[in-house]
């Protein structure tokens, strides 16, 4: 179940933002744990619609691929589009949830604070942060996005926010028939 990744791990995937039902093996019989919504992963083997992942920590797993979303090669540019944001305000932010999440911890550790007052005071709490050498990834709560930054500026990654009914194909939604035409 596990294999650890050489050494440069690059996400190739993320997982769906309503995550995903992942396998010990290529078979339905044998479930194991979820994975989380957005998480990066590398998309080892494929078998059919399997997909062998593996993330950053060295766990793998077996996954339906068809549900795997494709990251682009490269992260995009960070001083891109007009609207690009300041990474400063955004790290203050993971900074100061980051700083009541430990607080949380050290106090259920210490015994000062109930496992269900600690997951009271942690419920909701999202963050999201993954810094290599000058790129850095942030989840804004805020949005409901990943941005990524070079330092200078961010811009929206992903996004888990549902996707609105504006964009739509344009045409009636396909239908399935039989083949004497019969819905």
């Amino acid at each position: 179940m596990s294999g650890a990744p050489g050494p440069g791990f690059r996400p190739t995937h993320v997982v769906p933002p309503r995550g995903m039902p992942a396998w010990e093996a290529p078979d339905p019989a044998r479930p194991t744990v979820p994975l989380d919504p957005l998480l990066p992963v590398q998309l080892l083997e494929r078998r059919g619609d399997w997909a062998h992942i593996g993330c950053a920590n060295g766990w793998a797993a077996w996954v339906d691929g068809r549900g795997l979303v494709a990251v682009p090669e490269d992260p995009p540019v960070a001083d891109g589009p007009p609207g690009a944001a300041d990474p400063r305000p955004l790290l203050a932010r993971v900074t100061e949830a980051l700083a009541a999440y430990r607080c949380a911890v050290d106090e259920l550790a210490a015994g000062s604070l109930a496992g269900e007052e600690f997951t009271d005071r942690t419920r909701g709490l999202r963050i999201g942060i993954v810094v290599d050498g000058e790129a850095v990834w942030l989840y804004d709560p805020e949005e409901s996005r990943w941005m990524y930054g070079d330092g200078r500026r961010l811009t929206t990654y992903a996004t888990d926010r549902a996707v609105t009914g504006d964009n739509g194909p344009g045409h009636a939604p396909t239908r399935l028939v039989t083949p004497d035409g019969e819905p």
